[in-house]
């Protein structure tokens, strides 16, 4: 789809320097711009490239000077990344704007759906399931029973929502991602062999959740497994039966987190974390990658290690720590010296 610098800047509230019937059909770096695409300059040590890059469109913020020639036309506006990202936005909105039912799916008689949605090819909508207006299902999903899906909700291809998920709105379901699949619940008898305990509760997921790709969400034992408005999880994350995560929560890829742990508000997780059952962790707490956390946490606790430490503690233990050798060195050396005298 081609949009021209006019139409652009009509978006963005932008003027245009240059030819305003110029179009583009595609994004790029400005460094790597070529004919016909559309780029941007927010970072200054990019500057240079602006009077070399071959795109056709340029968005640069209120305050830049030109200051050599330029083949491309610019876009100014008041914030250039803002822009370009509101852009990217709008680029995606565009893209994505299908509508109707695609065959072949299966939707259940007993169901329910709003209006202006997109159902893919090979959707399976089991019984009594419940979806808002301005939904988005892309090919092969899977939803199961009793499942709500709000308004303006997005699944894209190959996601499970098994029963009794509650899912609300805005909110973006990856693909591959797995929602409502049975907590690890094993309890061993007298031979020692491990009998499955049912897990019979669900999952709630709040307005404004992002759930990334191949992450998985178990279903709590009793009861729900909670996510509260605004969580966004990377990819590859596991999250136990039970587990509650407060508003506006990030937790970045391969984090895991075990059964009945309760995490704040405003939380920042790093990559690779591990987190044991049964904890509180605070609000606004920072922890950073590839820590184990195995204690509770108090509000606004920055950790790293594992055992984690507080960040300043570790920082200053793994200054030792590097000079180890040296230090076991020096101890020789004065035993030795002890022993002589």
């Amino acid at each position: 789809m081609n949009f021209t610098a006019n139409q652009i800047a009509g978006i963005l509230e932008g003027t245009v320097e240059g030819d305003g019937e110029v179009e583009v059909s595609k994004l790029s770096k400005i460094e790597e711009g070529t004919h016909g695409s559309l780029t941007f300059l927010a970072n200054p040590k990019y500057k240079p490239f602006i009077y070399t890059t071959q795109a056709s469109i340029t968005i640069v913020s209120n305050e830049f000077v030109v200051e050599n020639p330029i083949k491309t036309t610019l876009i100014r506006v008041e914030d250039a990344y803002k822009s370009f990202s509101k852009l990217l936005e709008y680029y995606n909105q565009v893209k994505m704007n299908k509508t109707g039912i695609e065959q072949p799916v299966y939707i259940s008689e007993t169901s329910a759906y709003g209006e202006n949605i997109y159902i893919g090819a090979f959707v399976y909508v089991g019984d009594n399931v419940k979806i808002g207006d301005n939904v988005k299902i892309y090919p092969n999903v899977y939803i199961g029973d009793n499942v709500t899906l709000g308004n303006n909700v997005i699944v894209f291809a190959g996601a499970k929502i098994y029963s009794e998920t509650s899912i609300g709105n805005n909110s973006v379901i990856h693909s591959g991602a797995i929602i409502g699949a049975d907590g690890f619940g094993f309890s061993p008898n007298e031979k020692g062999e491990y009998i499955k305990v049912p897990q019979t509760g669900n999952v709630i997921i709040e307005d404004n959740v992002d759930i990334g790709a191949g992450t998985t969400i178990d279903r709590a034992t009793l009861g729900s497994t909670i996510l509260r408005r605004g969580v966004k999880l990377d990819n590859q994350i596991q999250i136990a039966h039970n587990v509650e995560i407060g508003k506006n929560t990030v937790i970045a890829a391969q984090t895991g987190i075990a059964g009945s742990t309760k995490i704040g508000e405003n939380c920042m997780i790093g990559g690779q974390v591990g987190i044991v059952g049964h904890i509180v962790i605070g609000n606004n707490v920072r922890i950073q990658a590839q820590s184990g956390i195995g204690r509770n946490v108090k509000d606004n606790e920055v950790l790293q290690g594992s055992p984690a430490l507080n960040y300043g503690d570790y920082n200053k233990s793994y200054v030792h720590f590097k000079n180890l050798p040296k230090i076991v060195e020096r101890i020789h050396s004065f035993e030795k010296k002890l022993e002589k005298e």
